[in-house]
């Protein structure tokens, strides 16, 4: 029996199992593959990583978790995870395997607006983030392909860094072409829109089924309802990452340096859940 299962190899899993090993706890972290990051060249805005391949950073973070012997490291994806008496079940490849708690580090899945050439640019010309890919647009024209009233604060952050920024209904564009050195955005009266890229408002959802399957609250964002040290509503089960997000965010954070945040956050609080006297 594990103390500790994580369910999800990205930075907040990693962390968390990093975390836990520092403190000699039995953890096994299970790795699907899928990531949300997945077709993003480079990511950004993390110190001392800014512009470093995520499948880079994900490959130091494993081998950094090698020094410590208490963590075990699996590629292999999880079909259930259930809450008992005395911890958590965890079913994976044919086997079933138990844990005093378990962190559900799986993320979200975008579903991008239905336009031809969008989900082929996704993570390198068309993003959601300006804080992880605004400055790349620096100084050229980015276009908004947002509907909502969020556009106007997405157009405000933005104007210090594009030199123009050109909002647009999702509805008028008939699809995005790739270009040499950036993005050609084509509407409906066959005009077009040369920019560097283009932000989108994605649909997400969860990535895995645990949620669901455990019954957790979620807030009206679909993510997660956790505390401040990513406790659930179930206990015993914590989740970190994009996938959850408290009270007191407006939203889940999307960024790596939250993700890590939340790891290590619910890594403490398991820890001091398994020190506590018995």
């Amino acid at each position: 029996m594990y103390e500790a299962i994580i369910i999800g190899g990205g930075p907040a899993g990693l962390q968390a199992a990093l975390t836990l090993g520092r403190m000699h706890r039995r953890t096994l972290l299970l790795d699907s593959g899928e990531y949300r990051n997945a077709t993003v060249d480079h990511a950004h805005n993390l110190l001392g990583n800014d512009g470093t391949a995520p499948a880079d950073l994900r490959g130091r973070g494993r081998d950094e978790l090698s020094a410590y012997p208490t963590v075990e490291i699996r590629d292999a994806a999880v079909s259930v995870v259930a809450a008992e008496t005395d911890g958590v079940r965890v079913e994976v490849a044919g086997e079933t395997l138990r844990a005093e708690y378990v962190v559900l580090a799986t993320g979200l899945a975008d579903e991008l607006p239905p336009i031809p050439g969008l989900k082929e640019n996704w993570g390198n010309r068309v993003a959601n983030c300006p804080f992880c890919h605004g400055h790349e647009f620096a100084g050229r024209p980015v276009a908004v392909l947002n509907a909502s009233p969020h556009a106007a604060m997405l157009r405000g952050m933005l104007l210090p860094v594009a030199s123009e920024v050109i909002v647009l209904d999702p509805a008028r564009v008939v699809r995005a072409e790739s270009l040499d050195d950036g993005l050609r955005i084509v509407l409906d009266d066959e005009s077009t829109i040369d920019a560097a890229g283009a932000f989108v408002a994605p649909v997400s959802r969860q990535r895995a089924p645990f949620a669901a399957q455990l019954g957790l609250e979620v807030q009206e964002s679909g993510a997660v309802r956790i505390d401040p040290f990513g406790r659930t509503s179930v206990e015993r089960v914590f989740a970190a990452g994009d996938m959850a997000h408290p009270d007191h965010f407006p939203g889940p954070m999307a960024t790596l340096a939250a993700a890590i945040a939340a790891g290590q956050l619910a890594a403490v609080a398991i820890v001091q859940g398994l020190s506590a006297p018995r």
